[in-house]
């Protein structure tokens, strides 16, 4: 199981830093390599239409759809999502997702990469890692942290004369 402290573009070579140095590791650096499907931009399509879209338009990506619900979930895995993001989810919906994802495997013979996120805290982790899933997302780590302010202020020199 990894677990993943979400970053955002601001600083990510700092963040990304930061989740190692914590013991943490990353499956995404950034989302270049994927395609991330949220409710927002299903706008006019359901899920089926938009990873068949989405593998139309950028062949070799992978496609991670985040679900809300686990109705969601069935959308995703009969598209052939590559991964799924089950987010804001309790422990008990997570555990529902992820023997849904293992019994739609053992038909199929195919399973994605699940993910739980959204407000999991230090406190609550265990319970989501008892759950099954591959990773875990919580920006815990990072969304609070102050940067560091690093000066490289240049001195004058004292050259001695000739």
């Amino acid at each position: 199981m990894t677990v993943e402290v979400v970053t955002s573009c601001h600083d990510l070579a700092g963040r990304l830093a930061a989740v190692r140095a914590g013991g943490g590791t990353n499956h995404r650096h950034n989302l270049s390599h994927w395609v991330m499907l949220k409710d927002n931009h299903l706008t006019g399509t359901d899920i089926v239409g938009a990873v068949e879209s989405s593998r139309s338009r950028w062949p070799g990506r992978t496609v991670h759809v985040e679900c809300e619900t686990l109705d969601q979930v069935h959308q995703s895995l009969e598209a052939g999502a590559d991964a799924l993001l089950l987010d804001n989810m309790t422990p008990a919906q997570v555990r529902a997702c992820v023997d849904e994802v293992r019994a739609h495997a053992a038909r199929h013979g195919v399973r994605p990469l699940v993910e739980a996120s959204g407000g999991i805290t230090r406190a609550v982790v265990a319970e989501y890692a008892a759950t099954g899933v591959d990773c875990i997302s919580s920006g815990v780590l990072t969304n609070a942290a102050s940067a560091l302010d690093v000066g490289l202020d240049l001195l004058k020199a004292e050259i001695p004369c000739c």
